[in-house]
Parts: C-alpha cells; structure tokens; sequence
C-alpha cells in the first residue's frame, strides 16, 4: 500500500502537468507493474497479488489526473482565479469514491460475464505473470523464458525508441494537410510514431480497430473536408484543425451520445443480473454461508456499497449548496442542489457504465473522457436552460456556467475511476485476485491522487496559466485542450449559441452504425463485427490517437494469421501479445521520466539533439523507415522464440 502511495504521488504529478499540455495522459498501471516488481522482487515470499495491489493503488495517476480535463475551465471562464484546495480535493475524492462504488455492480457484467478484449488489463496481466516467474496457463506460453522475453524485449525496444524520439532525431509523427477537390475543402492525417499505441491496437484486435478506422474515415475523408468548404479562408492546417475540433468532433461526440445509450440498453440485463448476484451474495454472507463463495468472486457488499454512495453524496450535496455563485443564483440555490445531486448520481452510474465498457474495448488510456464530459456538461446545462435559466436575470449566466462545471467536474471524477476500475478488476481476475481488496485498494489511490491533484494545478496555473484565462497574456500558456471545448460548450448551451445540427448529424451516424453492427452479427454468427462506439471514437479521436491503433489491429490480426502454420498458434499467438504488452510498458516508463524532464526543466525538448529544420524533414523520414523495421524485425523475432 506504501509503495503504490508514493507512485501514485510521483506519476499523478507528472499526468497531470503532460495533460494540461499536450491533452494527453499516460495510463500508469503497468509502469506501476513493472516498478512494484522491481522494487518488492528484495523482500521475502513476494507474491503476485501484492503486485497486483500495488498497480492496483497507483493505476488511480492515470485516470484520477483526467480532471483536468474540466477542473481548469473554472479559471478558463474566470469564475475561478487558482484551485481552492478543500473544494478541488473534494471533488476528486467524492467523485472517486463513488466511481469506486458504480462499478462493484458492474464487474460481474463487464468482467465476469464479458468476451470483451480489456487489453491494457490483459496486458497488465500478462506482465504481472511473467515477472512472479510463474508458468503461463493452457494456451499460451508453457516457458517463462520465452514470455519474459518477449515482454522485456518489447519493453525495451519500446523505451529506446521513445527516448530517440524524445531527442527529435526521429520525428514524433507525420503530419500532412492539403486541399480536396476544386470547391477548396482539405483534409489531412497525423500518424503518431507511438510503439504503445501500436501495441494497443494489436491487444484490441481487428474488429475494433477497423471500427475506430471507419471512424476516422468518416471524420476525415467527409466531415473535415465537407465543413471547411462552408468555413473557407485560412491555411489548409489551420482550417482542418479548427474545423475538427469545432465541427466535426461535435458530430463524433453525438455518434458516441447514440452509442452509449444503446451500449447501455444491452447492459441492462448483465447488469441486473450482477446486481441480483451481488444481493444473492450479500444474503449468503449474512447466513454465514461466505465460505461458499470463491475468493475471486467476493466484491465490496452491496450494502455497504449503497451506505458508502450516500455517504458520498451527502458532502456533495453540501458542496454544492455552498458553491460561492456571488449571491446570483441564491434564489435558486435550493432547485440547483436537489437538481444537481440528483443529477449526479444518475449521470454518473450511466459514465461509469459507459466508460467501463469503453475501457474493455479499446483500454482505459484511450477511451475518450473527454467526450463523455462533452455529453455531461450539455446535460447540465440542458437541465439548467429549463428548469432555472428562465427565472434569473441575465446577469447570473456566469455562475450558472461555472455551476455546470462544478457539477460536471464530479461526474467526470466518476467517470475516471470507473474507466480504470474494470480495467484493474480484469487484471485482477487473470491473476486471481480478490475482488474487495483491489476495490478497497483503489479508494485509498483516489485519496492519494486528490490530495496532490489541487495544489499541483494551482502551482501550474501560477507558474504558466492557461490558454483564453483571463488576465495579463502569459508567454507560454498551458494550452488545456478538453478544459477549453468543455467550457466553450457550458457557455454554449447556456447562451443558446451552440450548433444542435451537428450533434444530430452525429446521433443519425450512430443509428445507421448500430442497424449495420446488428446485421453483421447475425449474418456472421458474431465473428464480423463494427462497435458503433468505437466508430464514434474514431470520429472524435484526432488521428493522432487513431491511426496506429488500426496499424497494430491490422498488424496483430496479420501476425496471428501467420502463427497458424506454426506447430503450438497458441503458443506464438500469447508471445504475440505479451510482446504488444511490453511496447506499452517501455514507452508508458519513458513517457513518464520524460514528462516529468519537461516539466521539471521548463522547456517543449529537453532531450532535443537536433535543430528544428531537421525535426521537419529528415527526421521524418527516419522515423517512418525506423517504425517500421523495428515493428517487423520484432514481430519476425517473437514468432521464433518458441520452438
């Protein structure tokens, strides 16, 4: 527990100054992994529970630090000037808790009684085993050895080639925008030279990858080229961006509104089903019958999940009362609380549904976050536009802005935790953990994580700001991407500005998309497959976040084709993955070291060897070379080392 503390303390520091900068975080559960086993391999009869324990504690840096992405829209607005400490940490760890909670009655639906793919908990998994020197089960890998290789060979290569990325004389990605057709729209690509996203896509697989594919087909093959003929002007960059990111991504966000809500539809009965298995337990446990149910199997009671879940929302709800609105929302202040609890804890029990399912398709580091605030704050705001806006004057717009910020800020704390949670409670199935202690693991991570989050974010807004703050113009302002839109949107709806066609240019995408999934899965007996969810990532998702995912599917779909003719496929198709694990693991370790370079030394390249012309150029093409022969001499390397 000590252990994941302190790395907890470490890796949240650093997400969360690379968040706010490059709109990125790192999902930290297996660097903690590799770190714990490193660090406990000196200690007596270590075993690979308490390991699992330990990334278990820490995984709450990589999500917990995701709230940033609304946190700082109070200062972007100017509601806010820094971070109240006791407001911010509450909110974290309110919000935390009850994803905690949101997600002991899910796990039986998604984890337990799921097929799906969860390859960062599969993956965690894998290197958690390999590293307690243990024997792979039936079907994959009989040698330890070869395993071990496999994961620290993938580590390694991967390491290196993100620290010579780091020193730009590879080029991070290939970027290339340009004009279509003659009535002047442009369209464009960023394919990010990201050995982790690669091996992400491999764990995935091939249906979601041609999913989230189709998805960026229809982002930038027709939306981007079709809105920035309506937008004209400006250089092909700059209009595909800014028709991207204030366009086309609202459409992504209203294909992953449809898709979610059907996602939850199909959950309903797996989730009562968990829910009366949990209850059927609970009953066990009274009657003394505990004995009878495995280890693996016993969750956090489901009554003292409920007890805890008021107890959580009752400081929230005084949290909410005592919101400084500056007097302009005082009239309603007893609407707005009753509202916004109740509002809470429906919205967030529908996040943490969405977001586990998302994290089991595509892993927790990619699932987006930021367009399940999107669908958050317009529902807040929706909420307020009729139920409160019509009975204040004008002049208290302002406050119900930020009041739909502060409201969101704790659904999105929700939605972090639950993203991570099924990821960890996977994890811990394929190691055969016990249930409650990883869920009881994982709210002492939440409170490590809310104690720094708030006074790391106000020694950034300090040191840098943020972008469109107001005040005195900083240098070099943090540019917090997901902060800014989120607000914008808040501001949007509220002021009755916002472009609702888009969003329903979306909702209709993803309509078609869930007809044509269901047809393929019954004409296919399930094996063809396209998630309308992970079409609407791709169409929300820059390409930056995309592209190589479908690479590595394309890539590992071929590699398992291949490991058909060998004597043992099982065998060759596990290196396979444990190989797509250890790609995650060196360049999650270095992104890490790397962030905390930056942030420590105050400048864009702290490792850079090269001057920026050659960044532009040559290094491009090194990369894309060096890319690529790395990934087939190692996938070539991994498919012999069984014999």
């Amino acid at each position: 527990m000590i252990l994941g503390v302190l790395i907890t303390l470490v890796f949240t520091a650093a997400n969360v100054f690379f968040g706010l900068k490059a709109g990125l975080t790192f999902a930290t559960s297996i660097p903690a992994a590799v770190i714990s086993m490193a660090v406990l391999r000196g200690f007596k009869d270590v075993t690979i529970q308490e390991n699992n324990i330990v990334q278990t504690v820490a995984s709450a840096a990589g999500t917990l630090s995701a709230i940033i992405f609304v946190l700082p829209g109070l200062v972007i607005i100017g509601w806010w000037t820094g971070f109240p400490y006791w407001a911010s940490a509450s909110i974290c760890a309110l919000g935390g808790v009850l994803g905690v909670m949101y997600s002991i009655p899910l796990r039986r639906a998604l984890v337990t009684e799921s097929d799906l793919p969860y390859p960062e908990g599969v993956a965690c998994a894998e290197v958690l085993k390999v590293g307690a020197g243990g024997t792979v089960e039936a079907g994959g890998v009989d040698e330890t050895r070869a395993g071990l290789l496999a994961v620290v060979g993938g580590s390694i290569v991967s390491g290196v080639f993100a620290i010579v990325v780091a020193t730009r004389v590879f080029a991070s990605d290939l970027v290339r925008y340009f004009r279509v057709g003659e009535r002047g729209g442009v369209s464009g690509f960023d394919l990010f030279f990201s050995v982790a996203l690669f091996g992400v896509g491999h764990l995935v697989g091939l249906w979601v990858g041609v999913a989230i594919g189709l998805g960026a087909a229809i982002a930038w093959v027709w939306g981007v080229p079709h809105y920035s003929v309506l937008n004209g002007g400006h250089a092909a960059a700059q209009l595909a961006q800014t028709t991207w990111s204030h366009q086309v991504r609202f459409v992504g966000a209203g294909t992953i509104l449809v898709a979610a809500i059907w996602t939850l539809v199909t959950l309903v009965k797996p989730v009562y089903g968990g829910l009366r298995s949990a209850l059927a337990a609970s009953r066990a446990r009274r009657a003394g019958q505990q004995t009878l149910l495995p280890r693996t199997e016993r969750d956090i009671p489901i009554g003292i999940v409920a007890i805890v879940t008021l107890v959580c929302l009752a400081p929230i709800a005084i949290l909410l009362a005592n919101f400084d609105s500056a007097g302009a929302l005082n009239s309603k202040m007893t609407v707005l609380v009753i509202g916004g609890v109740v509002y809470i804890a429906l919205m967030s029990f529908f996040v943490a549904s969405v977001c586990g399912y998302m994290a089991g398709l595509i892993g927790a580091s990619n699932s987006p976050l930021s367009g399940i605030g999107i669908l958050a704050v317009i529902g807040a705001a929706l909420l307020m536009v009729a139920g409160v806006r019509p009975y204040l004057p004008a002049s208290a717009q302002p406050a119900l802005v930020a009041y739909a910020l502060f409201v969101t800020a704790v659904v999105f704390a929700v939605a972090t935790i639950a993203n991570n949670n099924l990821q960890d409670l996977k994890t811990g199935q394929l190691v055969d953990a016990t249930p409650w202690k990883q869920q009881v693991a994982l709210v002492i991570g939440v409170a490590a994580g809310a104690v720094i989050i708030p006074p790391i974010l106000d020694l950034l807004n300090h040191a840098y700001g943020f972008a469109g703050a107001p005040g005195p113009p900083r240098a070099n302002p943090l540019p917090a991407p997901q902060a800014g839109l989120i607000s914008a949107l808040a501001q949007g709806v509220l002021q009755n500005n916002i472009d609702w066609s888009l969003i329903g240019v979306g909702v209709a995408i993803g309509i078609g998309m869930i007809v044509i999934n269901e047809s393929l899965r019954r004409t296919t007996s399930g094996r063809v497959h396209l998630a309308p969810l992970a079409v609407g990532l791709g169409i929300y998702l820059p390409t930056q976040s995309t592209l190589m995912v479908v690479l590595g599917a394309l890539a590992g779909w071929y590699f398992d084709r291949r490991a058909e003719h060998h004597a043992n496929p099982a065998a060759v198709k596990q290196l396979g993955i444990l190989l797509a694990s250890g790609l995650i693991v060196g360049e999650g370790l270095v992104g890490v070291l790397i962030a905390a370079l930056v942030a420590f030394s105050g400048k864009n390249f702290p490792l850079s060897l090269v001057g920026d012309h050659f960044a532009d150029t040559g290094a491009v093409a090194l990369s894309c070379i060096a890319f690529t022969a790395t990934m087939l001499l190692m996938y070539r390397w991994v498919a012999r080392l069984h014999r």
